[in-house]
């Protein structure tokens, strides 16, 4: 069945993952990388050995590896591959306090976009891959399902910028989450 407009489909009956195990990445700067993704995800190292580090920020043994690779190229901008992985908050507070305590580190976003579904930060690694933390806009895929079909979506996909110190300032004066998560239009 086609649809004229975006929207999050009804699942399907082919069998799937429970759930994203992890993302191995290579590197030349090894401790850096897992500096930066300890900072980033508030992840632990659970195992550091023969040029692999295994991170962790939850329950799952390792969410995030990185491997020591001599000899091998810098990433290339603007080449075929994977353009970002995310990481989902809970909620807007969440993401609003990951931004802060990065921000404290001196790591900040090189994007700030509300996409309509979501309100994303987007940084950099020391090695340039693209990291998406981001928060949902809708509590429920109804809610979400109803604004796709006001066709917002289709005519702006990417969203608009937005600008985490005045939602930071927005949030701690009181207003609502709600209202601060509210798709923006061009």
């Amino acid at each position: 069945m086609s649809h004229a407009y975006a929207h999050v489909p009804e699942p399907n009956a082919a069998p799937k993952p429970a759930y994203f195990a992890h993302i191995v990445l290579y590197s030349k700067n090894r401790s850096e990388m897992t500096d930066w993704y300890c900072n980033v995800l508030g992840a632990q190292v659970m195992g550091d050995s023969k040029g692999i580090s295994f991170l962790t920020y939850d329950d799952e043994h390792h969410r995030v590896a990185i491997i020591q690779r001599d000899g091998i190229e810098d990433k290339l901008p603007n080449s075929v591959g994977m353009a970002h992985f995310a990481y989902s908050y809970s909620s807007l507070a969440d993401l609003i306090q990951i931004y802060g305590h990065l921000k404290g580190k001196d790591i900040l976003p090189v994007r700030q976009i509300n996409h309509g579904p979501t309100t994303s930060l987007y940084y950099h690694d020391p090695d340039g891959n693209a990291v998406e933390l981001q928060t949902n806009n809708f509590d429920t895929n109804e809610a979400l399902n109803e604004w796709f079909a006001t066709g917002a979506f289709d005519r702006e996909p990417i969203g608009v910028e937005i600008s985490m110190d005045d939602l930071t300032s927005r949030f701690e004066a009181g207003e609502p989450e709600s209202e601060l998560k509210k798709p923006l239009q061009t």
